[in-house]
């Protein structure tokens, strides 16, 4: 995996955030590509592309420099957020202690961006962690899918950082609009797995003689009618980002909201064209469907509804072509 990272990091026009429409496009368009190939080296390579750019957002000009070195050396990363309930992260002495879970990458990573709450903020660290391993627990990530992301929990006791592991100042982390509109890249990538759904769906059907009937020529239209929603609401979040910065929000929330609308009603549509044999483990598309459904469970997908409809309410959303 940190090899496959590695490369694919060789093909983004640079660490940092995207500066115009265009490098925020080919930054999903990667993501998608990627999603399509492989989910959970997609929701890596997504967490990787986060850490990084965080990094380059708010460092100083010596971490930049020194993170950009390691980057193009092959050092992979990840934003490990999520407190461990019961056991939070805590700093105190220039020492850590307690837990984060879902904390993808757990044993892949070379380094590790973590957050934990101080007086001024959530302070973000970034942990090498060939000098500051974590205890990882994997009994936890007992999953249908997504079992190669490898999102266990991890512990540390007393263990000291430097200095220069601190990145920025407290309260960067949840800054917007990158904080919620960083949805966006694993809204790419999820769509990206609704088109690998499809294509598997359309495969199976293509190879077992049954894509000539009616019916199943009707799922494969409703499913690429899906797909490609899904994608017009990611590409509309990407090409508007530089316009309206109202709207830059509403329309990551649009494409939260369709890609998941979509890739529930996909995997539905290709269950039922495939019938039992895409629930056997041996068939490509088990695999496909396992993975879309466990990373389509985002947090709060009511709320970015709820966001849509206000900014359409509000004017700042309009139905255009």
């Amino acid at each position: 995996m940190a090899e496959r990272i590695g490369a694919l990091t060789r093909r983004l026009d640079g660490p940092g955030d995207p500066v115009d429409s265009g490098a925020m496009m080919r930054l999903l368009r990667l993501l998608h590509a990627v999603g399509r190939e492989d989910l959970p080296l997609g929701r890596l390579f997504e967490g990787h592309v986060d850490a990084v750019q965080i990094v380059m957002r708010y460092a100083q000009g010596e971490q930049r420099a020194r993170v950009a070195e390691m980057v193009a050396r092959g050092a992979t990363l990840g934003v490990w957020n999520a407190d461990l309930p019961g056991e939070p992260l805590t700093l105190a002495d220039r020492r850590l202690s307690g837990g984060k879970s879902f904390a993808s990458g757990a044993g892949l990573l070379s380094h590790a961006l973590v957050t934990v709450d101080t007086e001024g903020g959530r302070q973000l660290i970034l942990l090498d962690l060939s000098r500051t391993p974590p205890v990882i627990d994997r009994s936890v990530w007992q999953v249908a899918g997504m079992q190669r992301s490898e999102s266990h929990v991890v512990r540390w006791e007393s263990a000291e950082i430097a200095p220069d592991d601190l990145i920025g100042v407290a309260g960067d982390y949840v800054r917007e609009p990158w904080f919620a509109g960083g949805a966006l890249r694993f809204a790419a990538v999820q769509a990206g797995g609704i088109a690998a759904v499809v294509e598997g769906a359309r495969d199976h059907l293509v190879t077992a003689g049954r894509a000539g009937d009616p019916h199943q020529a009707a799922r494969l239209a409703s499913m690429y009618a899906l797909a490609q929603a899904a994608n017009a609401a990611v590409r509309a979040a990407g090409e508007g980002w530089f316009d309206d910065p109202d709207a830059r929000l509403p329309l990551v929330a649009a494409a939260r909201a369709a890609v998941y609308g979509a890739g529930t009603q996909v995997i539905a549509l290709a269950q039922e064209a495939v019938g039992v044999q895409a629930q056997f483990t041996t068939h490509p598309l088990a695999a496909r469907i396992a993975d879309l459904s466990t990373y389509l469970r985002q947090p709060a997908p009511d709320a970015q509804r709820m966001q849509v409809g206000a900014a359409v309410a509000a004017g700042i959303l309009r139905v255009d072509l």
